[in-house]
């Protein structure tokens, strides 16, 4: 597979919605994780990532300004031991309460679907991180209608085991703009992931449409402690 510039990626689409990146630094030492929402109505623009424990979630900006909270307000990441799990939507306590339970993260994902916001359908898109004796694999998730019709849910899992250092993949919900907003086709997109988490986070940033982009998170773990590092970009402040 062809190594993409995830600059590129992000730059070349204008409303890519919510995405996820997980892969390996470039030195090896640390599993890199991002994940971004993005809006095009006033509800969905009116958000913010806040810290929660070792994880983060959802808030209203303006509380005053919030209509229907169902969609947009919930905790994108979590963390159950040693694996971090990110999501776009309330999947991530799913995944999280299942997996206490010893059921696995395909498992888990088993019991939901695409999102309900006809005609969209958007996809639920799902990571998790397992860092353990000085390594990591990861595994993510894309469930989705088929072809627009909500009568069928197709679900694609990819694992990766020992992940190559400068490598990682995105996953986002739309392939771009439109009404209804086409959903993500094909597997994991094959992207480099670079040392700095100040500039990896900077770039992303940066490279997503000015006018669509809400929030961001950025984090590293390193895999010789289990320490993690993160930082959160809102444009709304």
């Amino acid at each position: 597979m062809k190594m993409l510039s995830l600059e590129q990626e992000l730059r070349g689409n204008s409303y890519p919605g919510r995405g996820i990146v997980i892969g390996r630094t470039k030195d090896g030492s640390k599993a890199a994780i991002a994940y971004f929402i993005m809006g095009r109505s006033e509800n969905s623009r009116n958000r913010v990532f806040v810290e929660d424990g070792e994880g983060i979630r959802t808030q209203a900006f303006d509380p005053s300004k919030l209509v229907d909270p169902s969609l947009i307000i919930y905790a994108p990441v979590r963390v159950l031991g040693n694996k971090t799990i990110v999501t776009n939507g309330d999947q991530t306590d799913t995944i999280y309460e299942l997996m206490d339970k010893q059921q696995t993260f395909e498992q888990a994902l088993r019991t939901r679907e695409f999102e309900p916001d006809a005609p969209n359908y958007t996809p639920r898109i799902s990571g998790i991180v397992h860092v353990g004796d000085g390594g990591f694999n990861y595994a993510m998730s894309v469930l989705k209608s088929n072809n627009g019709n909500p009568d069928a849910c197709n679900r694609f899992t990819f694992a990766y085991n020992n992940p190559v250092a400068g490598e990682g993949h995105f996953i986002h919900t739309y392939m771009g703009d439109g009404n209804p907003l086409p959903s993500f086709e094909g597997e994991p997109k094959l992207v480099e992931i670079e040392d700095d988490l100040d500039a990896f986070g900077d770039m992303l940033w940066s490279s997503l449409n000015e006018d669509n982009k809400v929030s961001l998170f950025v984090r590293h773990i390193d895999l010789a402690t289990g320490a993690h590092k993160s930082k959160l970009y809102n444009k709304n402040v």
